[in-house]
């Protein structure tokens, strides 16, 4: 029998969660969903086209097809996922009674903290993999294995385009940390789930809205989603232009260890009621 804070239960816990099943729900219909809609229309866009976007090009292989997931899912769905499996567990066990029963184990706070911390973040990470990953088996399946098409023109063949994806996939994955972490300390502030789910949307919104504000210079640098495309670099023929990537990552993780650190030091403090 698993200990009532050891890694293992709190993973049982997690995959138990109704949410949890909606969220892997969501990223094994997505791609089925968008090959449905794409055979509606017939006419796939052409490389090197001045007018072409990436959505007409998403059909022209399984590549295409991966990356145009992955771009419309970055968006907004990876950051809620990010945000309700790091923010969601502290305050959903004060909802359910059961916070004061966990503390009463001979056990430090921060041992509690890290134990939902760590299966939230593992359980982000395994989405945000498994989302391309299943898109490309399905992409590759409804539109063959031709290589990845550049919008201005050219291929990436595969031995270059799936590193590159791979690489594309970690910033991701680091570029969305920061909002998983803000939901953990307003959820610890909180203990209400809406609260931190909530939260980190509104800071995701407000941050969007403020960096489209020309008249903030180089501030609109500082913001957390900023960076966020900085990915799509890297599907470009050519050497990397490797700054903004660096700079995302950067600001990124200064975020996601500066609310962390507020969270621990929040719970380590505060009265627990529930």
């Amino acid at each position: 029998m698993s200990k009532p804070l050891s890694w293992r239960a709190e993973l049982r816990r997690q995959l138990g969660r109704r949410r949890t099943l909606w969220m892997i729900g969501i990223v094994v219909a997505l791609p089925l969903v968008l090959v449905a809609a794409f055979s509606l229309d017939d006419e796939p866009g052409r490389p090197g086209d001045p007018t072409v976007r990436l959505v007409d090009l998403a059909t022209g292989g399984g590549p295409n097809f991966t990356v145009f997931a992955f771009v419309v899912s970055a968006e907004l769905l990876l950051f809620i996922v990010a945000a309700l499996f790091a923010g969601d567990p502290v305050p959903a066990e004060a909802s359910w009674a059961s916070l004061r029963y966990l503390l009463t184990a001979p056990v430090s706070r921060a041992r509690l903290l890290t134990s939902k911390l760590v299966i939230g973040f593992l359980s982000t990470a395994t989405l945000v993999i498994a989302l391309p990953a299943w898109s490309l088996v399905v992409g590759t399946l409804a539109y063959g294995p031709q290589p990845f098409s550049i919008l201005g023109g050219g291929e990436l063949p595969w031995a270059e385009w799936l590193p590159r994806m791979a690489v594309a996939v970690v910033y991701v994955l680091v570029m969305i940390l920061p909002i998983g972490a803000f939901s953990f300390w307003v959820g610890v502030r909180s203990q209400t789930p809406l609260a931190a789910v909530g939260g980190a949307l509104v800071l995701l919104i407000v941050s969007g809205i403020l960096d489209s504000i020309d008249a903030l210079g180089d501030w609109r640098k500082a913001l957390p989603g900023h960076y966020s495309r900085a990915w799509l670099d890297l599907l470009v023929s050519g050497p990397v232009d490797w700054t903004d990537l660096r700079h995302g990552a950067l600001w990124a993780t200064l975020y996601t260890v500066l609310f962390l650190a507020l969270g621990y030091r929040r719970f380590r403090r505060q009265d627990i009621l529930s």
